[in-house]
């Protein structure tokens, strides 16, 4: 595995671009040329194994361009690339979109601080989570019932994922023409909302999604250890108790036979598309033991579900959005592997991690680092060399 690592290695440093005092890292040149959110999280998270000076470089770099109220946008515009398959949007807001992504953020600032125990660069970097943190809490969860939501599928990481067609209102069978039309209209009304998710987005787009939020869950359960580490007794205490009520909001209003379902409007409709998201609440340790043997037996070790020839497929071949070519409606992602890998491991499935993580690694010994996968060929699709791959790395360790 060592070749695999020093390709990992390598990849990231030729993906490394500058700007002024700040360094980060572009997910693929020629396809994604800027700073999204959550890949600099996992960048971050992968430099660990090699350089903690260079993870804290891509987090700092992140968080400089956080908004007054405490969002961090998900994509930083730092420098104009020379090439880009990538069109420029107009988010309304200067060097910035103006959505968010999921907030990896405190994950990624624990895992540097436990490799070197910087305790310096924990307290620099915790007003910058404790805001972005906040502001979810708050203005994404207006009325107080502790599902936190997400006003544009982009925000899930996700961008076409099935999950959103309902609230969409787009039949499981689309092009991607005609999804991203309806991504665009809402980041016009975003704008003409004047940025306010709470009380005008909510009119437009208003989901609560179960990788999200799981993903909230895990992450505010170590911002409660930052804050504890830093002696900020009551704010480590705050953060326990609204991940505890996040947990218990997910069990109330998105759990149903045995399945966590995302859910969209006021009335939390759920939206029954079998995507990886229903093991997402592994990460975050949501599900009970009964719950998490169920969905492994039912679903991931099911042919006619997820068990692939090549795992875990972003839709399960059962459902009528599956394409093993589709963007986010099929193929596999390195990260959301990752996120199912950690999962898997809370639970004590090892023989099922240790084939995801074979799985993983076959992928990019067949087809390299690439964007997705074909699930049931192996295939590369999308961008090249593309840095989410180098998340075997860290999966390798545990």
């Amino acid at each position: 595995m060592g070749n695999l690592k020093k390709s990992i290695f390598k990849l990231l440093l030729e993906n490394r671009r500058e700007a002024k005092e700040y360094q980060y890292t572009v997910p693929s040149p020629d396809s994604y040329p800027y700073q999204w959110l959550w890949d600099s999280c996992f960048h971050a998270i992968i430099l660990t194994h090699y350089n903690t000076g260079d993870a804290k470089k891509e987090l700092l770099s992140l968080v400089a361009k956080q908004f007054t109220n405490g969002m961090i946008p998900h994509m930083n515009y730092w420098q104009e690339p020379e090439k880009t398959n990538f069109p420029k949007i107009d988010w309304g807001k200067e060097d910035s979109s103006s959505i968010t992504q999921p907030p990896m953020l405190a994950y990624a600032v624990w895992q540097i601080y436990q490799k070197d125990q910087d305790l310096e660069f924990l307290s620099n970097i915790y007003g910058h989570i404790k805001r972005f943190y906040d502001y979810l809490l708050k203005e994404r969860d207006p009325r107080g019932h502790h599902l936190v939501s997400i006003i544009n599928p982009d925000e899930s990481g996700e961008d076409n994922s099935p999950r959103f067609d309902l609230p969409l209102n787009l039949p499981p069978k689309q092009t991607i023409e005609e999804n991203y039309k309806k991504r665009l209209e809402l980041i016009s009304k975003n704008h003409k909302c004047n940025f306010d998710a709470p009380f005008c987005m909510k009119n437009f787009f208003w989901a609560k999604d179960v990788p999200f939020n799981s993903i909230l869950v895990e992450n505010l359960k170590i911002l409660s250890s930052i804050a504890d580490k830093l002696n900020f007794d009551e704010e480590s205490e705050y953060y326990h108790h609204q991940a505890s009520l996040i947990k218990e909001a997910m069990r109330s209003l998105m759990l149903e036979d045995g399945i966590f379902w995302s859910t969209y409007g006021k009335d939390y409709k759920k939206i029954k598309v079998k995507t990886w998201a229903i093991f997402s609440p592994l990460f975050a340790k949501v599900a009970t033991d009964s719950e998490a043997k169920n969905l492994i037996k039912n679903y991931f070790l099911n042919p006619d579900e997820f068990y692939l020839p090549f795992i875990l497929p972003t839709t399960s071949k059962s459902d009528p959005a599956f394409d093993p070519k589709g963007f986010w409606r099929g193929p596999i992602w390195i990260s959301t592997n990752w996120i199912v890998f950690k999962g898997l491991k809370n639970y004590g499935f090892e023989v099922e991690a240790k084939y995801l993580l074979d799985c993983s690694i076959k992928l990019l010994e067949k087809s390299g680092f690439r964007e997705q996968y074909n699930p049931l060929t192996g295939e590369g699709f999308g961008a090249r060399n593309f840095t989410w791959g180098g998340l075997i790395a860290d999966m390798l360790e545990n």
